[in-house]
């Protein structure tokens, strides 16, 4: 194989017809170049220059393989500056799982815009998951980094950061009586008909709900299930229940005739954590970690 400064001097003596010429702009002295031209014919087999005293003339073959040269000289500088910009961080691949409340939590979304001003050249792929399944994909490299709603085990070579730390708020129903008590009282709530979220297989809303209900003191009576939250503020919108659903969704997404209320005495909260491995050392991941950052402080 033939190495690439043989086809810079190649490109040079032919463009210049003149090995002098190419050696001052080489910066190189002529016998090593003239040596460096001799071993490429003989490795291609094929004489490249016709020699006269005074000048080179390109052979067919030679103006055959000048074309062929210079599209893999421009391929080579291609290739050169995408590595530079993948030292720099500014190209390459990411690829970041997300579980739902990131997005309804306003994290993601501007986290990802102020990624993509600051590094167009980087590939996003974004992949919704379970924090189970994310903290496996990190481990298999399939994820770069994920968005989960725990934080991963000690030990597992994986670290994490909090981004998103919020209640769950309860949604009321247009024209229920609750919407003129001021401070709701877990009895109030008793035996009410509720609308939960179930996720499956692991993300599930509905053990955490039952579990914190009880702690607070009451039952809610589940009259019907959704697969996402929006879904049950519209149906609590259509009069079918109570819920309760991330703060920042209800504030943004439930309907006009919602009302929603803080219940300090109900310990259910929404956590989300960024989640990284500890031996990734590529500079974007770390850049994409400084977005989320600065979208959760603005959210």
């Amino acid at each position: 194989m033939f190495e690439l400064r043989q086809l810079r001097y190649f490109i040079a003596v032919a463009e210049t017809e003149n090995v002098g010429r190419a050696a001052e702009l080489l910066h190189i002295s002529q016998s090593p170049l003239s040596r460096q031209i001799q071993q490429l014919e003989a490795q291609l087999g094929v004489p490249l220059f016709e020699r006269s005293k005074k000048r080179l003339h390109l052979t067919q073959e030679g103006r055959d393989f000048l074309a062929e040269a210079r599209v893999l000289m421009a391929n080579a500088q291609r290739v050169e500056a995408f590595g530079r910009r993948l030292g720099a961080g500014g190209a390459g691949h990411l690829a970041v799982g997300y579980v739902e409340g990131a997005m309804q939590a306003n994290v993601l979304g501007p986290a990802l815009r102020r990624f993509r001003r600051a590094h167009p050249g980087v590939a996003l792929s974004l992949q919704g998951l379970g924090s189970g399944v994310q903290f496996e994909r990190l481990h298999q490299h399939t994820l770069d980094l994920g968005l989960t709603y725990r934080a991963p085990p000690e030990a597992s070579g994986l670290h994490s950061a909090q981004v998103v730390d919020e209640p769950l708020v309860l949604a009321l129903p247009p024209d229920d009586p609750l919407r003129k008590v001021r401070h709701l009282q877990p009895a109030q709530l008793h035996e009410r008909p509720w609308i939960a979220v179930a996720r499956q297989p692991v993300d599930t809303i509905r053990p955490a709900l039952l579990a914190g209900c009880q702690r607070a003191g009451f039952t809610p009576d589940i009259v019907y299930e959704t697969s996402d939250p929006q879904s049950a503020l519209q149906l609590v919108g259509a009069g079918l229940g109570l819920a309760v659903v991330q703060a920042s969704l209800g504030t943004a997404h439930a309907p006009r005739d919602v009302l929603l209320r803080e219940l300090p005495w109900l310990d259910l909260r929404v956590s989300v954590h960024l989640v990284w491995r500890a031996d990734d050392p590529r500079p974007w991941v770390a850049q994409f970690r400084q977005a989320v950052a600065k979208a959760a402080s603005s959210a």
